[in-house]
């Protein structure tokens, strides 16, 4: 038998915009805000196929699942299919069928078939997005009529427009990973972190200048 590490209630937060198809201020009618009941369990994971560049590849299954149904009694829509698990990398994702491909959150209604199954594009699941989508799959933006996929958020993009993803009091996101450098950037796709790649090129990506004078560049 799989070990219970613990069962408990989890809110799942509001959350955001656009992706792969799906334009930013659509308007919700309703707030998400469903209570699930998940219970965690670790499970035994293969070994993870290596992409070509030597890195797992996209959809491999982490090392825990979080099996989530949405709370019947009318607080949103229920999904009673849909599981969340978490990718490897470290983020909340959609778990397929076959329950061993966890796939990210924005590759669910995306127009394009990710599960070998298809489930992660059945009607149901995609006829009226978001409203339709689970909870753990979707964020709110600083302006509550745009929503984004959960995965996107803290991934140093303004997927939002107005940097709430990454910079609203209500986000609490990591520090600039290693191939970034935190500074106030002027470049619209970027908030506080700016690739590394992108200093000592003598353009100007942060209003401090940072990126020429004390950025030490790309690793």
């Amino acid at each position: 038998m799989l070990p219970t590490l613990e069962t408990r209630n989890l809110r799942h937060r509001e959350i955001r915009s656009p992706a792969h198809g799906h334009t930013a201020g659509k308007r919700l009618n309703w707030g998400l805000h469903a209570i699930f009941n998940a219970e965690l369990r670790v499970l035994p994971v293969a070994p993870a196929p290596r992409s070509s560049s030597g890195g797992a590849q996209w959809g491999e299954l982490g090392d825990a699942l979080v099996n989530t149904t949405l709370d019947p009694s009318g607080a949103g829509p229920t999904h009673l299919g849909a599981q969340a698990c978490v990718t490897q990398t470290n983020r909340t994702g959609f778990l397929c069928d076959d329950r061993s491909s966890c796939i990210p959150a924005s590759r669910v209604c995306d127009g394009v078939r990710t599960c070998a199954r298809g489930e992660d594009e059945e009607q149901a699941l995609c006829r009226a997005v978001p409203q339709s989508l689970p909870g753990f799959l979707v964020a709110h933006c600083g302006d509550p009529a745009s929503w984004i996929y959960s995965d996107q958020m803290c991934d140093g993009i303004n997927n939002c427009g107005d940097c709430s993803d990454e910079l609203s009091p209500g986000t609490t996101c990591p520090p600039c990973g290693p191939g970034w450098w935190r500074c106030p950037s002027t470049v619209f796709r970027y908030c506080s972190c700016i690739p590394r790649s992108l200093c000592r090129d003598r353009v100007q990506h942060c209003s401090d200048w940072s990126d020429e004078y004390s950025c030490p560049g790309p690793d």
